[in-house]
């Protein structure tokens, strides 16, 4: 693996207070867990004897959660309904001191929940609550809005793209703008972009796009069965969508982070030792990466430390957050790297 300790844990230190905007859709996830010990008798389904609900940050909120968790000061742009759901969102962001004066309440839709019925560390069935079909264009001025106040304060911009609606052409259309003001670039200010297929013909400019392998083959209309198919498709979509730098995970087979300007790519390869979950690993990669990024660490110590931190949480069962005391722990337990 590339890169050294000193480097990675001195990355991690300036990482600390960090200020980062993030862009994208927001969504509460519902943990029902309990056990099951017998079969229905009125259908052939397992009994659920709940233990216990926890609510936790989802999509966007996921991001943030593990921007704060790493010692990040996270600003919150995004759109809740008016229930009871986002107060509860609301006051998991006040739990870890997130600035959420870019969240805009839509009267006309309720907050994206996700419920997920969990028993034996084994998930028994999600039921999901959305309406996406779009926001009105006064919700979306009031987003563009605040994205607009927000952008200079940050070292960085995340856009968590999850397809729920927030990330309109309106939206876009700001952060294009910005990024022809100089506001946002590699050099300035990153625009670090987690793609949705809902958006691919709607990308136009950004710093780092980090698709997964199936939105990097959706994409760039070439299948991905080995590194180096990654590193043909990273090119089409870095032309595709203007993008400064390509980070395409590749579950098992880890990640490639491509650069524009004929610069080799590297491939890091992944470091998870046991998988229980994947769900959140994404958003962990992407909170990583762009806060090592914003410090002005290089593209290999970003990637190296999301890879480690991604390593972590598929450990875990449902949408975690890194813990940056166990990160510190596993960069240092891998020495000189």
């Amino acid at each position: 693996m590339l890169g050294n300790k000193k480097d990675l844990l001195a990355t991690l230190d300036r990482i600390v207070s960090t200020p980062i905007l993030v862009v994208g859709d927001l969504i509460l996830d519902r943990y029902i867990w309990g056990k099951v010990e017998r079969i229905s008798p009125e259908a052939p389904v397992p009994v659920v004897e709940v233990q216990r609900t926890e609510d936790r940050l989802g999509g966007a909120g996921n991001v943030v959660r593990n921007l704060a968790t790493i010692g990040a000061k996270p600003t919150v742009c995004g759109i809740v309904g008016s229930d009871e759901d986002a107060q509860a969102m609301l006051r998991l962001f006040a739990e870890i001191g997130a600035d959420v004066r870019g969240v805009i309440v839509d009267d006309s839709r309720p907050t994206v929940l996700k419920t997920r019925v969990i028993a034996h560390t084994q998930q028994i069935v999600r039921i999901d609550r959305e309406r996406c079909n779009g926001e009105s264009p006064q919700v979306n001025e009031r987003i563009s809005a605040a994205i607009e106040s927000s952008i200079d304060g940050a070292k960085a911009v995340i856009l968590s793209d999850y397809g729920k609606g927030t990330v309109s052409s309106h939206v876009l259309a700001t952060l294009h703008r910005a990024y022809e003001q100089h506001r946002l670039g590699l050099s300035v200010r990153p625009l670090f972009v987690d793609p949705h297929p809902r958006n691919y013909d709607n990308y136009r400019r950004m710093s780092v796009a980090k698709p997964n392998r199936k939105e990097a083959e959706i994409a760039s209309g070439r299948s991905i069965s080995s590194v180096e198919d990654a590193f043909k498709a990273a090119d089409i979509l870095m032309e595709r969508w203007n993008s400064e730098m390509m980070v395409i995970t590749l579950g098992e087979d880890g990640m490639i982070v491509q650069q524009a300007g004929g610069q080799a790519g590297v491939h890091l390869e992944t470091m998870a030792q046991e998988v229980f979950d994947v769900s959140g690993a994404g958003d962990t990669v992407t909170a990583v990466f762009c806060a090592a990024l914003a410090t002005g660490a290089s593209p290999v110590i970003a990637g190296v430390l999301a890879n480690i931190a991604a390593g972590i949480v598929v450990s875990e069962v449902g949408t975690v957050a890194i813990d940056i005391d166990r990160l510190r722990n596993e960069v240092s337990r891998f020495g000189a790297i």
